[in-house]
């Protein structure tokens, strides 16, 4: 039997959220190390905003770029597709735009889909997140512990000593006290330049060897990190951060009125949710985009939440027609 979720999403929105991913990746690709943040993002918000109005959906931003009067294209609110279920739409066309312009690991072109009211409208402030993998008790970690007793917390469920774990963090200067109590507690840092949904990600990946995610990044990637970990499974917080009044009055725009409120996975992203990202440079997770001769060959993941399926898509497009979208 079908379910009303499952009727909104169809099987083939799967493959067809790839192709926008697909675009964006394509088109920042071509501004790997170029030194132009701005170009970069610029090309893969074009070329996704076109590749969503060719989806059959009634489909709404959520989560974008920013607010109409700061993202002319893809800003939150702005409606997308050529008609059909309504769908809420959560994106990064760039994750990691620095790391597009300096040619760096781990840039990727990201998008979430799910029924309409099933994402998190988070503002664009930043948010306190810890995040681990799947396959733990819930409840392990908690936002509000410190981190020696997130971490032996994992160790103890792991069966390991604190000094066997990996922590992912932002390298920040906010995050010096941070890195500081996870070195005493005796774990391990990896730290990253940017793309914290890659962080978040790569905790329920083994192959990655990051056993946590702590620090804080933007909200908005911690909504699409959330939905990626419903289907790949694992656990996550959020706690909304505010620097002034303006974030605040952001906030309350969205309908947030508990500002202190902690977030847990399902808050953040659920129901039936399509995730997916194409790599823009190589990364742990992805490759980016190759060049050969009349070919252009991307590294997608996707996945499904109500399914559980987690796909590895490699696709080879004819760089010598019109778009990438004629097939």
């Amino acid at each position: 039997m079908t379910s009303q979720n499952e009727a909104v999403m169809d099987r083939n929105m799967a493959i067809e959220a790839v192709r926008v991913t697909e675009a964006g990746a394509i088109a920042a690709a071509k501004w790997v190390g170029r030194g132009d943040e701005k170009e970069a993002d610029a090309a893969a918000v074009d070329a996704m905003r076109t590749a969503l109005n060719r989806l059959h959906i009634d489909g709404t931003v959520v989560i974008g770029e920013g607010e109409r009067d700061e993202a002319p294209m893809l800003f939150i609110g702005e409606k997308v597709g050529a008609g059909g279920p309504k769908i809420d739409i959560a994106l990064d066309p760039l994750e990691g735009t620095t790391l597009t312009a300096k040619a760096n690991a781990n840039a990727m072109a990201v998008l979430a889909l799910a029924p309409d009211g099933d994402f998190l409208n988070a503002p664009d402030t930043y948010m306190e997140k810890i995040a681990i993998g799947g396959g733990y008790r819930d409840g392990l970690i908690d936002i509000t512990a410190t981190p020696q007793e997130n971490l032996n917390a994992l160790a103890k469920e792991k069966g390991v000593d604190v000094s066997s774990l990996t922590v992912c963090i932002l390298d920040r200067p906010r995050h010096e006290g941070l890195i500081a109590a996870v070195r005493d507690a005796g774990a391990r840092i990896f730290l990253i330049a940017d793309g914290d949904i890659f962080g978040v990600m790569a905790t329920s990946d083994p192959d990655s060897g990051i056993d946590m995610y702590l620090g804080s990044g933007g909200a908005p990637e911690g909504v699409l990190a959330a939905a990626a970990l419903q289907s790949i499974g694992g656990q996550m917080q959020g706690q909304l951060l505010f620097r002034n009044d303006d974030e605040i009055g952001r906030a309350r725009k969205l309908g947030i009125e508990d500002l202190d409120r902690i977030y847990g996975l399902d808050d953040l992203a659920s129901g039936d949710v399509i995730f997916c990202a194409t790599g823009v440079t190589d990364g742990a997770m992805l490759q980016g985009v190759r060049r050969s001769p009349g070919v252009l060959e991307t590294h997608s993941i996707v996945m499904r939440s109500i399914t559980g399926t987690v796909r590895e898509v490699v696709t080879k497009h004819n760089s010598d027609r019109k778009t990438v979208f004629d097939d």
